[in-house]
C-alpha cells in the first residue's frame, strides 16, 4: 500500500488530500484545507477517513508553516510517520506551451512553472512556493506537477492563434490556452467508458470558474477559457466573451484605472453583475420563487452555454455526448433542464427524475436520445494522485 498526498496551493490557501493506493484503488484517508495563510486567524480544516471536519487555529505565516502544519495534523490521525509518504503531486494553475503533460519536478522545472507567473501571477507563485516547501520537509520524495493547462495542448493552431500582431503574441506569451484541463480530462473519460467508445464529446466544467471543450477521439481541439480564465461562457463573477472595447470604453469615459476595469470583469460581472447572486444556488431558489432577475440571468447564461456548445458541434462534426460536471454542472437542476430544451433539435429527451438529482454519476437523457448527456462529478485529486503513482515510477 503507497500513501500518495496531492496539494492545490492557492495564493492563501493550501487544500491536501492524501490517498491510500492498493492496485487501482485509490482510496482517500484524509483531507482538508489550510486557510487565510499569512494571516492571524489562519486556520486549518482536515477530516480524517469519514469522520467529523476539525478546525484547528494554526498560525501560518507562509507556505512552509502551512505545509508543516499540514504533515503534523496528518501525523495525529492518518500516519505514523512521514516515511508512509511515498509522493506528492502539485496542481499547477499555468504550464504555457512548455508542458504538454504531467512531469516529474526537478530544480528545472520549478524554475519553469516561476518563468511563467506572470501569466499566472495569483497562483503559480503558490504553487512554486508549496513546490518548495514540501521540498523542505520531505527531501527525497518525487514531487509531481499537473497542468490545468496541458490537455488543451492538443489545440492545433487555428483554434489557439490569436488575431493580433505575430511578434506582440509571440514576445508576449499570447494565445489561447484553456483551463480546468484535469476536470475535462477526467470527466471526458469517464464518459468514454460510459459510451463505449472515445467518440466526440463536449465537457461543460460549471463552477463559479467556468470552461466548455470540444474533444475529439480523446483530444481537445477547442476550449472556451483563453489567454486567462476571464474568456468564454458566463461565470460567477467573470464576465466571459465582450466585446474587447467595452474595458477600454470604461476607462476612457468612467476614468476608471486598469486595476478598477480588472476588478469590474473579474469580481464584479457575471451572474453577479446580472442579478446580484455569484452563488447558483441562491440564483436557482430566486427564479423558482419568480425571481425576474435571476431568471433572465440564467437564461443569458443559458444562452452563452448553447452558442459554444452549437460552435463546437460544428468544429467536432457532430457530437456524440455532453457532460456537465463541477458544483453548478452538478447541481444546476434548472439551469441543465434548460440547456437540454435548447438542445432538442439534436435528437436529446430529458429523463426529468434523473436531472433532479444532484452531484450523482447518471445519464440525464433517456436512453433512446440520438445525444446521450450526462452528469459527472469530476475528481481532479483522483487524475493528480495516479499521474504522480506514474510518474513516480510507483506504478
Amino acid at each position: 500500500m503507497k500513501k500518495i498526498l496531492v496539494i492545490n496551493c492557492g495564493s492563501s490557501s493550501l487544500k491536501f488530500q492524501l490517498y491510500n493506493v492498493e492496485k487501482d484503488d485509490y482510496k482517500v484517508v484524509s483531507k482538508g484545507i489550510a486557510e487565510r495563510i499569512g494571516q492571524s486567524n489562519s486556520v486549518i480544516k482536515i477530516q480524517y477517513n469519514d469522520g467529523p471536519k476539525q478546525e484547528h487555529l494554526t498560525l501560518m505565516p507562509t507556505h512552509s508553516e502551512a505545509i508543516k502544519s499540514v504533515f503534523q495534523h496528518l501525523l495525529n490521525g492518518a500516519i505514523k510517520s512521514m516515511d508512509e509518504i511515498c509522493a506528492v503531486g502539485h496542481r499547477v494553475v499555468q504550464g504555457g506551451d512548455i508542458f504538454k503533460n504531467s512531469v516529474l519536478i526537478d530544480d528545472e522545472v520549478i524554475a519553469q512553472i516561476e518563468n511563467l507567473s506572470d501569466l499566472a501571477p495569483l497562483h503559480n507563485p503558490a504553487h512554486v512556493l508549496g513546490i518548495k516547501a514540501v521540498k523542505e520537509v520531505l527531501p527525497n520524495v518525487p514531487q509531481v506537477a499537473v497542468f490545468d493547462t496541458s490537455f488543451h495542448q492538443t489545440m492545433e493552431p487555428d483554434a489557439y492563434l490569436y488575431a493580433l500582431p505575430e511578434e506582440l503574441c509571440k514576445k508576449n506569451k499570447i494565445r489561447r490556452y484553456g483551463f480546468h484541463g484535469t476536470s475535462h480530462k477526467y470527466v471526458s473519460e469517464e464518459c468514454a467508458k460510459m459510451i463505449g467508445k472515445k467518440g466526440k464529446i463536449i465537457t461543460l466544467h460549471l463552477g463559479n470558474g467556468a470552461s466548455l471543450a470540444a474533444i475529439d477521439n480523446g483530444k481537445c481541439i477547442d476550449t472556451s477559457m483563453g489567454f486567462t480564465p476571464l474568456s468564454g461562457t458566463i461565470m460567477g463573477t467573470r464576465c466571459g466573451d465582450i466585446d474587447p472595447y467595452i474595458p477600454l470604453f470604461l476607462m476612457k469615459k468612467e476614468g476608471m484605472s486598469i486595476d478598477e476595469v480588472n476588478d469590474i470583469l473579474n469580481k464584479q460581472s457575471g451572474m453577479l453583475g446580472l442579478c446580484g447572486y455569484s452563488d447558483n444556488r441562491d440564483i436557482e431558489a430566486s427564479l423558482l420563487s419568480g425571481g425576474e432577475k435571476c431568471l433572465l440571468a440564467t437564461k443569458c447564461y443559458v444562452h452563452s452555454l448553447v452558442k459554444i456548445i452549437g460552435s463546437y458541434i460544428a468544429e467536432l462534426g457532430g457530437v456524440d455526448a455532453i457532460v456537465f460536471t463541477a458544483g453548478v454542472g452538478e447541481n444546476g437542476v434548472v439551469m441543465r433542464h434548460m440547456v437540454m430544451e435548447k438542445l432538442a433539435y439534436l435528437g436529446i429527451k430529458i429523463d426529468e427524475e434523473h436531472n433532479k438529482l444532484h452531484a450523482t454519476r447518471v445519464m440525464l437523457s433517456t436512453p433512446d436520445s440520438a445525444v446521450k448527456v450526462f452528469m459527472i462529478p469530476t475528481d481532479e485529486e483522483l487524475v493528480i494522485a495516479q499521474d504522480t503513482l506514474l510518474l513516480s515510477g510507483l506504478a
